[in-house]
C-alpha cells in the first residue's frame, strides 16, 4: 500500500485531538515527501545528523521533532529549528537545551521522558527524581524551555496487560503534572505502530508511528 494511503487511513482512524508524528528515521527523503504530499507535516527523527540532512533537503514548513536519545553536544545543532524535543531525560540535557535556546533568543518546546517500562535499558526519568527536579530552583530558572507534557515507551512485550499498565502509569503521571503546569501542558506522547490504539485508549494525545507508514526501517 502506498505511503500516502497509509497516512490518510491512519489520520482518519485517530480520534480528534490525537496528533500523528510520522517517524521517518532511517527512511529516505523521497518517502517523507510522499507523506508530506498526503498532508502530513509532523515528522520524528532520532539521530541528529540524519535530522539535519533532512531539514536541509525538505520543505521548511515541516515540524521536525527529536524523539531519540539526545546527547548534550548535539543540542546546539537542532535548537534553531526543531519544533519539539520529546526525549528530555536529565537535568543536564534540560539545562543544555535552555542555554542554547537562550543564546539564540528562542523558547524551545520539550517533553519530559518518563521511564515506566520493565527494561532498564530504556531511557527516561524515574518519576520521583523528576518531581524533585521540577520542585527545584534549578528548574524554575529555565526560562527558555517550555514543558508541553510527557512521553514514554511501554515494555517491549506481547502481554497487553503489561503494556496497558505502563500506559496507564504514564497517563497518571501526566494528569498529576498537568495540575502543576496548566494549559500549555497538553501533550501525552505514547504509542507506536504496534500499540498506538491501546495508547489512545489510555489517553495518549500524540502517537509516534513509523513502520505502519513507511514499512520496515532501512538501517
Amino acid at each position: 500500500m502506498a505511503i500516502s494511503i497509509k497516512i490518510k487511513e491512519l489520520r482518519a482512524s485517530l480520534p480528534q485531538g490525537v496528533k500523528l508524528v510520522a517517524v521517518s528515521k532511517f527512511h529516505p527523503a523521497e518517502a517523507i515527501t510522499e507523506a508530506y504530499n498526503a498532508g502530513q507535516r509532523t515528522f520524528g527523527e532520532s539521530r541528529v545528523q540524519e535530522l539535519l540532512a533532512k531539514y536541509e533537503a525538505l520543505p521548511k514548513d515541516i515540524e521536525w521533532q527529536m524523539i531519540g536519545h539526545l546527547q548534550t553536544n548535539k543540542v546546539r545543532q537542532i535548537v534553531p529549528f526543531v519544533s519539539l524535543i520529546q526525549s528530555v531525560d536529565s537535568v543536564r540535557l534540560a539545562g543544555c537545551i535552555n542555554r542554547e535556546a537562550e543564546r539564540i533568543g528562542r523558547v524551545v518546546d520539550i517533553l519530559l521522558e518518563i521511564h515506566v517500562a520493565q527494561e532498564e535499558s530504556k531511557t527516561g526519568w524515574k518519576y520521583d527524581e523528576l518531581l524533585l527536579f521540577l520542585q527545584s530552583q534549578e528548574f524554575k530558572a529555565l526560562k527558555n524551555i517550555r514543558v508541553r507534557g510527557v512521553m514514554g515507551m511501554a515494555t517491549n512485550t506481547d502481554d497487553e496487560a503489561v503494556i496497558r499498565a505502563d500506559f496507564e502509569c504514564l497517563a497518571s503521571h501526566y494528569n498529576e503534572l498537568k495540575s502543576h503546569f496548566g494549559e500549555e501542558f497538553d501533550t501525552l506522547s505514547m504509542g507506536m505502530s504496534d500499540d498506538y490504539e491501546l495508547a489512545v485508549e489510555c489517553g495518549s494525545t500524540m502517537v509516534r508511528i513509523g513502520s505502519s507508514i513507511f514499512g520496515n526501517r532501512e538501517y
